[in-house]
Protein backbone atom coordinates (compact mmCIF):
# COMPACT_ATOMS: atom_id res chain seq x y z
CA UNK A 1 0.00 0.00 0.00
CA UNK A 2 1.37 3.41 -0.99
CA UNK A 3 2.26 5.69 1.87
CA UNK A 4 0.29 8.91 2.07
CA UNK A 5 2.11 12.07 1.14
CA UNK A 6 1.70 15.43 2.83
CA UNK A 7 0.01 16.88 -0.25
CA UNK A 8 -2.69 14.20 -0.37
CA UNK A 9 -6.00 15.20 1.17
CA UNK A 10 -7.64 12.95 3.73
CA UNK A 11 -10.49 12.33 1.29
CA UNK A 12 -8.05 11.24 -1.42
CA UNK A 13 -6.26 8.99 1.09
CA UNK A 14 -9.60 7.41 2.03
CA UNK A 15 -10.34 6.74 -1.64
CA UNK A 16 -6.87 5.27 -2.21
CA UNK A 17 -6.96 2.96 0.80
CA UNK A 18 -10.59 1.91 0.21
CA UNK A 19 -9.76 1.16 -3.43
CA UNK A 20 -6.82 -0.94 -2.26
CA UNK A 21 -9.04 -2.98 0.07
CA UNK A 22 -11.64 -3.37 -2.70
CA UNK A 23 -8.98 -4.55 -5.16
CA UNK A 24 -7.63 -7.06 -2.62
CA UNK A 25 -11.12 -8.48 -2.00
CA UNK A 26 -11.89 -8.81 -5.70
CA UNK A 27 -8.48 -10.39 -6.39
CA UNK A 28 -9.02 -12.97 -3.64
CA UNK A 29 -12.61 -13.58 -4.76
CA UNK A 30 -11.40 -14.32 -8.29
CA UNK A 31 -8.66 -16.62 -6.96
CA UNK A 32 -10.70 -18.46 -4.30
CA UNK A 33 -14.34 -17.98 -5.29
CA UNK A 34 -16.89 -17.02 -2.67
CA UNK A 35 -15.14 -19.01 0.05
CA UNK A 36 -15.54 -16.23 2.64
CA UNK A 37 -19.30 -15.91 2.18
CA UNK A 38 -20.25 -19.40 1.07
CA UNK A 39 -17.41 -21.74 1.91
CA UNK A 40 -17.31 -25.46 1.30
CA UNK A 41 -18.69 -26.10 4.79
CA UNK A 42 -16.99 -29.48 4.93
CA UNK A 43 -16.07 -29.28 8.63
CA UNK A 44 -17.90 -26.17 9.75
CA UNK A 45 -21.59 -25.54 9.22
CA UNK A 46 -21.68 -22.08 10.81
CA UNK A 47 -23.11 -19.06 9.00
CA UNK A 48 -20.71 -16.74 7.17
CA UNK A 49 -21.09 -14.07 9.86
CA UNK A 50 -19.80 -16.45 12.51
CA UNK A 51 -16.95 -17.74 10.35
CA UNK A 52 -15.90 -14.20 9.41
CA UNK A 53 -16.08 -13.12 13.05
CA UNK A 54 -13.64 -15.92 13.90
CA UNK A 55 -11.26 -14.77 11.15
CA UNK A 56 -11.54 -11.19 12.45
CA UNK A 57 -10.73 -12.43 15.96
CA UNK A 58 -7.63 -14.20 14.59
CA UNK A 59 -6.42 -11.02 12.87
CA UNK A 60 -7.05 -8.94 15.99
CA UNK A 61 -5.17 -11.52 18.05
CA UNK A 62 -2.19 -11.26 15.72
CA UNK A 63 -2.23 -7.47 16.04
CA UNK A 64 -2.58 -7.70 19.83
CA UNK A 65 0.41 -10.03 20.00
CA UNK A 66 2.66 -8.30 17.47
CA UNK A 67 1.43 -4.71 17.54
CA UNK A 68 0.98 -2.41 14.58
CA UNK A 69 4.17 -2.34 12.54
CA UNK A 70 5.60 -3.18 9.13
CA UNK A 71 5.17 -6.92 9.73
CA UNK A 72 1.45 -6.60 10.53
CA UNK A 73 0.51 -4.12 7.79
CA UNK A 74 -0.92 -6.97 5.67
CA UNK A 75 -2.85 -8.18 8.72
CA UNK A 76 -4.48 -4.76 9.09
CA UNK A 77 -5.31 -4.75 5.38
CA UNK A 78 -6.82 -8.25 5.68
CA UNK A 79 -8.80 -7.12 8.74
CA UNK A 80 -10.34 -4.27 6.75
CA UNK A 81 -11.30 -6.76 4.04
CA UNK A 82 -12.87 -9.16 6.53
CA UNK A 83 -14.90 -6.32 8.03
CA UNK A 84 -16.25 -5.44 4.57
CA UNK A 85 -17.09 -9.10 3.99
CA UNK A 86 -18.81 -9.23 7.39
CA UNK A 87 -21.04 -6.32 6.39
CA UNK A 88 -21.92 -8.13 3.15
CA UNK A 89 -22.63 -11.37 5.02
CA UNK A 90 -24.83 -9.52 7.50
CA UNK A 91 -26.82 -8.04 4.61
CA UNK A 92 -27.20 -11.47 2.99
CA UNK A 93 -28.28 -13.05 6.28
CA UNK A 94 -30.66 -10.19 7.01
CA UNK A 95 -28.83 -9.38 10.22
CA UNK A 96 -28.56 -5.87 11.61
CA UNK A 97 -25.54 -5.11 13.78
CA UNK A 98 -27.70 -4.85 16.89
CA UNK A 99 -29.05 -8.37 16.33
CA UNK A 100 -25.65 -9.95 15.63
CA UNK A 101 -23.61 -8.26 18.32
CA UNK A 102 -26.24 -7.59 20.97
CA UNK A 103 -26.00 -3.81 20.85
Amino acid sequence: MKKTNKEESTQDAIRRVADSVRDLLIEKNVAYGDSALGGAQVFSQVPATVALSARIDDKLGRIKTSGINDTTEDTVHDLCGYLVLLLIAMEKEGIRAAQRFGS
